[in-house]
């Protein structure tokens, strides 16, 4: 089985086992777009259904503004399009100074700091990286592939989650919002799908700097969990913030340092694959072949869990922003259940 969850709070299933072309308790065809080719290479079949009751209006505040649609008009101007990206950044810094969120603070404790140490353990210099990892974006020439991203990428994420839940009092209550509902919307599908079967092992795919695969290892204690990632950058502040840890974990996580589409990791091994805030940044293919090796690495009754980015809900110069500095995004927001 697989578990869709959007920020947006709409959730969708998706199961191998069920008939082609069934339409959701909603009347929409959900995922179908996404999971369908995603098992057509697994050699499965697939269809979404509404795992929760209702529709979710967009809100006001997300509509177009005439500023937002300057923007993406502008965006389409490479000359421009640098210069934006840049101020697209500072969006993302100014909402983390205003909701007390120590932007600079925190990425300079880590450039700052033994870091660097944990790169040799964590590189596989091997690996050939996919060549849409190695585009620019997240207003970074070096994408993904250089420390300062590394650095920015937690309070780059607690940013983009005070926009996308602009009522929260708080990062812990934006935090619970978002993974806390994430997880239990995994273990009520997990424990009605999966024969009442422990989740024991842990995959976490596009792993970042460990927040998603922090938060699953404290949900699922007894777990071994495994965070994956394409960057040793991102995967070092992961390794690092957790060696920093007080409380030492039963079972410590283990990070590596792989493809999502071709881990090497053995068929059948996961209960549990979770894809958290990956997919937006991905081209199509790119979706296609991590679903397909998703399906492989599960165990039978595994659950696959998706959450990302509702773009259809983000504000209008958010939602500008995004475009800006999310080369793929316009692909994510076209498979989006709509």
């Amino acid at each position: 089985m697989a578990l869709w969850a959007p920020s947006s709070q709409k959730l969708f299933l998706a199961s191998s086992a069920a008939r082609h072309g069934r339409r959701s308790r909603n009347g929409r065809r959900g995922l179908d777009s996404v999971v369908n080719v995603g098992m057509a290479e697994a050699e499965a079949e697939a269809i979404a259904i509404a795992y929760e009751e209702g529709e979710h209006e967009r809100p006001k505040w997300t509509e177009q503004t005439p500023f937002s649609r300057l923007v993406q008009a502008l965006v389409s101007f490479k000359p421009l399009y640098y210069v934006l990206k840049l101020g697209a950044r500072q969006v993302l810094i100014s909402t983390a100074e205003k909701k007390n969120i120590p932007w600079r603070e925190m990425t300079r404790e880590i450039l700052e700091s033994d870091v660097y140490k944990e790169l040799h353990s964590i590189e596989n210099p091997s690996l050939q990286y996919p060549d849409y990892y190695l585009s620019p974006f997240h207003a970074y020439e070096e994408g993904n592939l250089s420390w300062l991203a590394a650095a920015e990428a937690e309070v780059a994420t607690m940013s983009m989650m005070r926009r996308a839940i602009p009522y929260a009092s708080s990062n812990e209550e934006a935090t619970q919002e978002l993974r806390g509902n994430w997880v239990q919307a995994i273990k009520q599908h997990h424990l009605k799908h999966s024969g009442n079967a422990m989740i024991e092992t842990i995959l976490d795919i596009g792993c970042s700097v460990g927040v998603s695969t922090r938060f699953l290892a404290d949900s699922f204690p007894s777990a071994k969990v495994t965070g994956l990632d394409l960057s040793p950058y991102f995967l070092s502040v992961a390794q690092f913030k957790e060696k920093k840890r007080t409380a030492l974990r039963k079972n410590p996580i283990r990070w590596i340092h792989a493809a999502g589409e071709d881990t090497g990791l053995p068929s059948k091994s996961f209960d549990l694959v979770s894809f958290a805030y990956v997919f937006h940044e991905c081209p199509e293919r790119a979706i296609i072949a991590l679903v397909a090796e998703a399906f492989r690495l599960l165990k039978p009754g595994g659950t696959l869990a998706l959450t990302d980015q509702a773009i259809l809900f983000l504000s209008g110069i958010v939602s500008s922003s995004f475009h800006i500095t999310e080369e793929y995004g316009t692909i994510f927001e076209r498979i989006l259940p709509h």
